[in-house]
């Protein structure tokens, strides 16, 4: 169906923001997407301290961004902002990186005090990028998501039925783009 990037924002090895954003990964692939991760924290530290905008991941993560119909962009929330590691990456792209993009914005954190740090904080970055269209996102409360000794990652009952409510009007959104732009090629 759709090629979808989703990146995750976080500067932890054991993110809950990445495993929250691989669980959503998996339930897009099984509607049919081509779903490519991107960890930030992944990237090596000299492209993207030192700002070098032709370093070959900073290349590589552009194509990755030019190439998707959709992107899933998952931040943890710290002092009411999106991480300054997914700010860095941001402003390593290319100005308009996210034209004609579809975009769904998620964020995980510890209080309700941070909710509203998509719309005020993170949407009107992706807004400024270019996003074709921002479809309502999701704050997530840190103790809603667990992980079991196995791996397995668990969400609380109502952020799980919310979660794929954000996650399935996204898929219909860019499923219907898709098709439209299909169309029109």
């Amino acid at each position: 169906m759709a090629k979808i990037l989703s990146v995750s924002g976080s500067p932890s090895a054991t993110s809950r923001t990445a495993r929250l954003l691989r669980h959503l990964d998996d339930r897009l692939r099984q509607q049919g997407h081509d779903v490519t991760p991107l960890d930030v924290r992944a990237l090596p530290p000299e492209a993207l301290l030192g700002a070098d905008f032709r370093h070959p991941a900073i290349v590589e993560a552009t194509a990755l961004f030019d190439e998707a119909d959709g992107v899933v962009i998952g931040t943890p929330v710290y002092k009411a902002a999106y991480s300054g590691l997914l700010k860095t990456l941001l402003d390593l792209l290319p100005q308009y990186a996210l034209t004609g993009k579809t975009v769904l914005p998620l964020a995980t954190g510890g209080s309700t005090a941070h909710v509203l740090a998509i719309d005020y904080a993170l949407r009107p970055v992706l807004s400024s990028m270019g996003a074709a269209h921002i479809v309502p996102g999701w704050f997530t409360l840190d103790k809603d998501i667990t992980t079991g000794d196995d791996g397995t990652l668990t969400v609380a009952p109502g952020t799980a039925e919310a979660l794929t409510q954000v996650t399935d009007t996204f898929s219909r959104v860019l499923g219907g783009r898709t098709a439209v732009l299909a169309a029109a090629g």
